[in-house]
């Protein structure tokens, strides 16, 4: 029996990962800076788990360990197996050999949407009785957290472009969701981000097929000279699939019809926003290559009502709506905030918490542009993640650039300033939402524990 080892366990993948494999009776150890729900999940069901990060976690026996993009060769496990000469293997590559076990892996990448979209894939094939292996970078509802172990046939993943990690992937059926400037601590620019995505789709079979949006800007250096067969969707006519007919419930849920070969049928999405009828585009398309019938793929559609994170309802504080979502991109906030203007309120209230310094400073003028649509907007301070140099950024910097754009901005040092105010401030009917991809969550849920 093999003894696997995971340095960075609580990362939503690698928990994933780490539970198909007790599921098969693998003996899993593992360990992170911090013990969150998702390790005491792992824990409970047998794997080991030390805290913090150190040499002897590794337990004697161990055969593999399997480690993060975000782990560094001075982390003191990895210097360990290092020193062991332990077989060490990316997240990525590992996920990658898993794939191969199946006979239709999926693959789901861009820079936005792809959690979302694996979402909706999986719940369509979990309608259909497909029985899919699902792993997704979020908390999805119907199979109670981010991974599903199911058959053989079927593995729906979702394919994250940082540090080219996707590359260990050949899914046969692969999506493009869209391509935009992003994690540039690691890419050059945006001609090296389209070249990642081209060796992406590289990656898939001359007998398999990309899904892929039209409207991506630079769309021929992406899919030109790809041997696998091309399937489009997009805005408008000249892709194979586009919506016409596009209405909004009272919610900010559309509906619309789907046209795809001069035919046309009618879908209603479980969740808001315009950027989410694209991403149902792809979902549909994915679904046609499997042949599964139209009104199975409407039906999970419509009842698809989103994963954690991605404009989630956390429920009320006294009259005020709060709502939290992992937008932490200029564009991921603009269609949160088209999604939030359909949605009745009053005044609509964003608590932003930057991610990153790097990701700050490259796209700092785009994201007081963005923030600046909402009535007013809180800015907490910049989550570094895995970064230490400030480059000179700051969240005081960013809310600044918001108020030379009119918009009312405030600046708090701490969540527990952040909280009186807000209980100070809103009043009745106004919308809250707590957005990045750091923990501003808390922010939320504790105003409403705290009541």
């Amino acid at each position: 029996m093999k003894n696997i080892h995971f340095i960075g366990i609580g990362g939503i993948s690698m928990s994933g990962i780490a539970e198909m494999l007790l599921n098969e009776g693998y003996n899993v150890s593992g360990s992170d800076m911090n013990e969150s729900e998702l390790t005491q999940k792992l824990a409970g069901r047998g794997a080991k788990i030390g805290y913090p990060q150190k040499a002897e976690n590794i337990p004697e026996d161990t055969d593999t360990v399997v480690i993060s993009a975000a782990i560094h060769e001075d982390n003191p496990e990895l210097s360990e197996a290092r020193r062991r000469g332990l077989k060490v293997e990316t997240r990525a590559d590992f996920l990658g050999n898993l794939m191969k076990g199946y006979e239709i892996p999926i693959a789901v990448a861009g820079t936005h949407g792809k959690t979302t979209t694996t979402a909706m894939i999986s719940e369509i094939l979990l309608k259909a009785g497909m029985d899919p292996t699902i792993s997704i970078g979020g908390m999805l509802k119907d199979i109670g957290g981010n991974f599903r172990e199911g058959g053989k046939r079927y593995f729906v993943v979702e394919a994250c472009e940082y540090t080219n990690s996707y590359h260990s992937f050949y899914p046969v059926i692969g999506v493009i969701l869209n391509v935009e400037p992003d994690h540039l601590d690691f890419f050059k620019d945006i001609e090296d981000i389209r070249k990642s995505f081209h060796r992406y789709g590289e990656n898939i079979p001359d007998s398999g097929v990309l899904i892929i949006n039209k409207d991506i800007d630079g769309f021929d250096e992406v899919a030109g000279g790809l041997k696998c067969r091309i399937v489009t969707f997009g805005k408008d006519s000249s892709a194979d699939y586009h919506p016409e007919n596009v209405k909004f419930d009272e919610t900010g849920r559309p509906g619309f019809d789907v046209c795809h070969n001069s035919e046309k049928r009618n879908i209603r999405l479980g969740v808001g926003g315009t950027h989410n009828i694209m991403n149902s585009l792809a979902a549909i398309a994915v679904a046609d290559e499997l042949g599964i019938p139209g009104e199975t793929v409407a039906r999970g559609l419509e009842e698809y009502t989103g994963t954690e994170r991605r404009f989630e309802m956390k429920g009320k504080l006294g009259g005020i709506t709060i709502v939290d979502d992992y937008a932490h991109h200029p564009t991921e906030i603009r269609a949160t905030l088209e999604t939030a203007r359909k949605y009745p309120h009053r005044d609509l209230w964003v608590i932003f918490q930057p991610h990153t310094y790097t990701r700050t400073k490259a796209l700092l003028e785009e994201f007081a542009d963005e923030l600046s649509a909402a009535d007013h907007v809180i800015c907490a301070e910049i989550y570094p993640a895995r970064e230490t140099d400030t480059l000179g950024m700051s969240a005081e910097l960013l809310a600044e650039k918001i108020k030379q754009r009119k918009t009312d901005c405030y600046h708090f040092g701490t969540f527990e300033e952040i909280k009186n105010f807000v209980r100070k401030t809103l009043v009745d009917n106004d919308l809250l939402i707590t957005m990045g991809a750091g923990d501003v969550v808390k922010i939320g849920d504790e105003l409403l524990e705290e009541g």
